[in-house]
This record gives structure tokens, C-alpha cells and sequence, in this order.
């Protein structure tokens, strides 16, 4: 079986994904970036089921789904949905002395993420998450 698509353009995908997304939040640099969209991701993560969020990393591209099951605790307690001003203070807490995370975050990545996926299997899982899932992701 040939190496799907998917994983041989992964790196040229991901970095279109990091320019958008540092394109939409106005950041300055790729590193910045990274660190936004790994706080977006744990900060949906902390919110599912291991089951839910492995359903949810298979929509993902090869690397956004590398790094959203990254150092994960699975001993951590699943954390309900809250309002998106509590959602991005937690974004922008990961790494706070080196994170740029502009208020808009939330909003930013899921635009960019929304532009990498298929719509239609994406939709899918978000609608089998928990209540909040989807309007997380709404852009």
C-alpha cells in the first residue's frame, strides 16, 4: 500500500495551517503560533473523554493530531465547556510568559483548522461531543 497523501504532504499542510492561522491572530512568528494552537488544542482536550477525543484527533491532520494527544494526562479530570473568555485565559495560560494569544484565538485557530479538514467528517464528531463542542469550534 502506498503512503497515503495525507502523511507524505504533512509538514507542507502544517505549515500552510501556521500561516494561516498566525495570519488570522495577527501573530508575528511560527513559534508563536504553535503555541496558541497547542493551548486551543489542550484547551478542547481537557474537555473530552479519551474515547471522544481520539474520535476527534482521526478528523485531524497528521500533525495537528500529533500534537493534540502530545503529553497527555490521562489522570487529569475531564473539565466541562465554559464561556469562551474562560476558554481563551486558559489558551493563553500554557507557557503565559511566552504566549501571545490574542483574545481572538479560539476564533483564529478554528478558522485555519476549519480550512485543513474535511468539513463534513469534522462536523460528524463534533456532533457526537459533548454540548459546547461544536460552538468551540465555531469560526
Amino acid at each position: 500500500m502506498p503512503i497515503p497523501m495525507e502523511l507524505q504532504h504533512a509538514s507542507d499542510d502544517f505549515e500552510r495551517f501556521l500561516a494561516d492561522a498566525r495570519d488570522g491572530s495577527g501573530l508575528a512568528t511560527r513559534n508563536q503560533t504553535y503555541t496558541m494552537v497547542e493551548g486551543v488544542l489542550r484547551t478542547f482536550r481537557r474537555r473530552l473523554m479519551p474515547q471522544q477525543a481520539l474520535a476527534f484527533a482521526d478528523v485531524l491532520p497528521p500533525i495537528l493530531r500529533a500534537i493534540f494527544v502530545s503529553r497527555w494526562d490521562l489522570a487529569e479530570p475531564v473539565l466541562p465547556f465554559a464561556d469562551r473568555a474562560t476558554l481563551t485565559r486558559e489558551v493563553q495560560a500554557l507557557r503565559q510568559h511566552h504566549n501571545f494569544a490574542p483574545g481572538s484565538c479560539l476564533t483564529d485557530v478554528a478558522r485555519a483548522l476549519r480550512r485543513q479538514v474535511d468539513k463534513e467528517p469534522f462536523d460528524r464528531v463534533l456532533a457526537t461531543l459533548p454540548e459546547g463542542a461544536a460552538a468551540f469550534w465555531h469560526a
